[in-house]
């Protein structure tokens, strides 16, 4: 593991990243999504990659990377693609999870593979919209132990700054960056998911139509136990229909 300053469009950030395997095999980034880390992704990935070259990073505010700005999806692709850029890594396949797999469609590899994307948002229920106006009321009268009682569970436990990111990238809405994309990408998805419900897995297959769509048993986290098989599609795709 390397933690190392990078300049960025953005800034100079402290991005903790880790590259594993021969330097001359195909390159894939591995992307882990909000309130994870780099460890999750290469302790799913790691055996099943291992004839790739893999780069697992924490993003920008999570696990041991530093951040003290306030971002949206876009200023973390800007500034993932300068790391990549710094690091003379170039990869075929981005492989993304949840709030990553915003970051990886705007970084258009020509490989792309979504797990359980977020990007497509879904109506808030009534409770959470209470919530919502509760935790701004107490805001403005000052009253910021109550606010932060009422923050979702994501978003618990975050610095301000990165409260701040969570409520501007939380109802970022990417379907119109989906439609863009025009290159072969695999999508997987938990179907028990309550994070991202199936059904937004359903309409990101929609939109990208060069994409292949499958489901699995399990949650938002549903990649975790099927990792083999998911590399093993990843590693047939990538040899018939985008090395070639």
């Amino acid at each position: 593991m390397a933690i190392r300053a990078f300049n960025t469009p953005i800034g100079v950030y402290e991005i903790s990243y880790l590259l594993e395997g021969d330097a001359n095999a195909p390159k894939i980034a591995v992307l882990h999504g909000w309130g994870a880390n780099k460890e999750m992704m290469k302790n799913a990935f790691s055996r099943y990659l291992a004839d790739f070259r893999a780069l697992y990073i924490d993003l920008p505010g999570f696990g041991a990377s530093k951040n003290d700005r306030v971002l949206t999806s876009a200023d973390y692709a800007v500034a993932l693609g300068a790391v990549f850029a710094e690091l003379d890594f170039s990869p075929q396949t981005i492989v993304a999870h949840s709030f990553g797999g915003k970051i990886a469609t705007l970084l258009d590899p020509p490989l792309l593979v979504l797990l359980s994307s977020a990007g497509v948002p879904k109506p808030k229920s009534l409770y959470v919209r209470l919530k919502i106006a509760l935790a701004k009321r107490f805001k403005s009268v000052g009253a910021n132990s109550l606010r932060d009682r009422l923050r979702a569970k994501d978003a618990i436990g975050v610095s301000e700054n990165m409260y701040e990111t969570f409520k501007l990238v939380v109802d970022e809405d990417f379907t119109s960056e989906f439609a863009k994309r025009d290159k072969p990408t695999l999508i997987f998805w938990g179907e028990s998911d309550r994070a991202t419900p199936l059904k937004s897995g359903e309409t990101i297959r929609d939109l990208i139509k060069d994409s292949v769509f499958t489901s699995f048993e399990g949650d938002h986290f549903f990649f975790i136990p099927r990792a083999e098989t998911i590399a093993d599609k990843i590693r047939t795709f990538w040899q018939t229909s985008v090395k070639n």
